[in-house]
């Protein structure tokens, strides 16, 4: 009788694959990542409250046509950084799994970067 062969799947390379202890060291990781970047976006967010009631010419000043520098950081700017700082979470967040987690030799296509 002839052998079958399992193919990609088989489950004689497990070594190949991530065990419990490294997946739970990285989910720590991803975990410590997250909360850092949840405290800097709570810092951005409370800064501007902050500044409006700490500096009367925060919110007293005028700009760009008649907007106090509180608006123009509201309206515009806290968008900016939020994007600028989910970009970075997630290029962290996807870097440290490449590197605290390997890949199966099946797989077709790498991660981009």
């Amino acid at each position: 009788m002839a052998r079958v062969e399992m193919g990609p799947g088989d489950p004689g390379g497990l070594e190949e694959f991530d065990g419990p202890s490294e997946v739970a060291a990285a989910a720590r990781t991803q975990r410590r990542i997250a909360l850092g970047y949840a405290l800097i976006f709570a810092l951005a967010i409370l800064s501007v409250p902050v500044l409006s009631l700490s500096l009367p010419w925060w919110s007293g000043s005028r700009l760009l046509g008649g907007m106090s520098p509180s608006f123009v950081v509201v309206a515009g700017g806290l968008y900016a950084f939020f994007l600028a700082l989910g970009v970075a979470a997630a290029t962290l967040a996807r870097s440290v799994e490449g590197r605290m987690l390997g890949t199966s030799d099946d797989d077709d296509h790498e991660l981009p970067r």
